[in-house]
């Protein structure tokens, strides 16, 4: 039995977070869906998608889950027609909570950058770690990976901040009303080229310190360090 085709990550994109987004912005008007409408249609796009990967690959998609997440929260922050300073804190949280969690995490035994980055699916582990072995070089390079932790989280909480400052900045408009949508739809919209490409120029210097890292430490090109 073959497994189905991945999909392209620009339709998912698209279906999970970019189309709920128009939708909000656009049909949110008493002359068209309203709001209530327009926030259950926007739902139903992450919902599909969420359904027909589980059904599909049997996994659980995390753009789905996402995108299902945060429009759920926006919409029950306007439902129930809360201060629009909830739905900054709500922006913030996820990204802010993350970068905690891998922050705090440099202090324990298992940052997770070994897990995210430096792991057997995307590494050749088993040759970093030897090569580092006859060179003595382990516990350089496990202090590097907790610099590496540090510059992980920090790009999460970059996100987490950011958030709440766009948030703050275009939604100001009461909850539950029409304009309240418009202005979710820009900031969703808005978020990828002000956070998202910051946070991916980031994560492309995590990567870049830790290939930089284990080339000095244990001798390894790029091309040799990551699995084919």
């Amino acid at each position: 039995m073959h497994n189905a085709a991945k999909p392209n990550p620009l339709i998912e994109l698209s279906i999970t977070l970019i189309i709920p987004s128009i939708i909000l912005m656009k049909l949110s008007g008493s002359e068209d869906l309203g709001t209530v409408n327009a926030l259950l249609l926007a739902l139903a796009f992450p919902l599909f998608w969420g359904v027909r990967s589980l059904l599909r690959e049997r996994k659980v998609n995390v753009l789905a889950v996402l995108g299902l997440v945060s429009i759920l929260l926006t919409g029950g922050i306007g439902l129930l027609q809360l201060e629009t300073y909830w739905l900054a804190v709500k922006e913030a949280a996820i990204p802010g909570v993350i970068g905690l969690v891998v922050v705090i995490s440099a202090f324990t035994s298992r940052p997770l950058v070994r897990v995210l980055l430096f792991n057997p699916t995307l590494m050749n582990v088993e040759l970093i770690e030897e090569n580092l072995h006859q060179r003595g070089n382990e516990v350089n390079f496990e202090a590097r990976l907790k610099v590496t932790t540090w510059m992980l989280g920090g790009s999460f909480l970059f996100s987490s901040a950011m958030n709440y400052f766009l948030a703050t900045l275009i939604v100001n408009s009461p909850a539950g009303t029409p304009a309240f949508n418009e202005e979710l739809g820009r900031m969703t919209l808005l978020s990828y080229p002000v956070i998202a490409l910051p946070s991916m120029l980031i994560m492309i210097g995590v990567f870049y310190y830790l290939s930089r890292t284990i080339h000095q430490l244990a001798g390894l090109k790029l091309t040799e360090a990551i699995k084919h």
